[in-house]
């Protein structure tokens, strides 16, 4: 089962919002809102909104809430309004203001339960260097013994 949203015609370009979308790709929701709360930016807070309407699609297709996870997220281009500029010796540039589509489709999805790291079994990668300069140090103190 999937929850979609989308909203439209949203006054940013589509590849300022796709800065922010490229972080939230492949994540579960909570961690999505995570990301977006530290994020200085207008794209961020637009897709707050959306990803909060796709939750609330969820909800009324009573999908559990806590196993949300982002199939897909895109921001494709809208209508571009044309304006023009007034520019020296008669002259005009044209000032194109861009719109978006936004897009996200969530899905049901399992999480995979964390495994204890157990710190006695793994070595750290510190204490394998140590070891190896220890090593080197003995082959050159024996290289040495014998040449003298």
């Amino acid at each position: 089962m999937e929850a979609k949203a989308t909203i439209k015609y949203v006054r940013i370009g589509p590849r300022k919002v796709r800065h922010v979308m490229n972080l939230l790709r492949s994540r579960f929701v909570d961690e999505a809102f995570d990301i977006l709360a530290n994020l200085n930016k207008k794209g961020a807070r637009l897709t707050e909104a959306l990803l909060k309407s796709a939750v609330a699609n969820a909800k009324i297709k009573k999908m559990a809430e806590e196993e949300l996870f982002i199939l897909d997220i895109r921001a494709d281009g809208g209508p571009v309004f044309k304006r023009f500029m007034a520019r020296a010796m008669g002259r005009a540039d044209r000032i194109l203001k861009r719109t978006s589509h936004l897009k996200v489709v969530l899905v049901e999805k399992k999480r995979k339960k964390k495994q204890p790291k157990d710190a006695l079994n793994k070595k750290s990668e510190g204490d394998e260097k140590g070891k190896k300069k220890k090593v080197v140090k003995k082959k050159a103190k024996e290289k040495v013994a014998a040449k003298s």
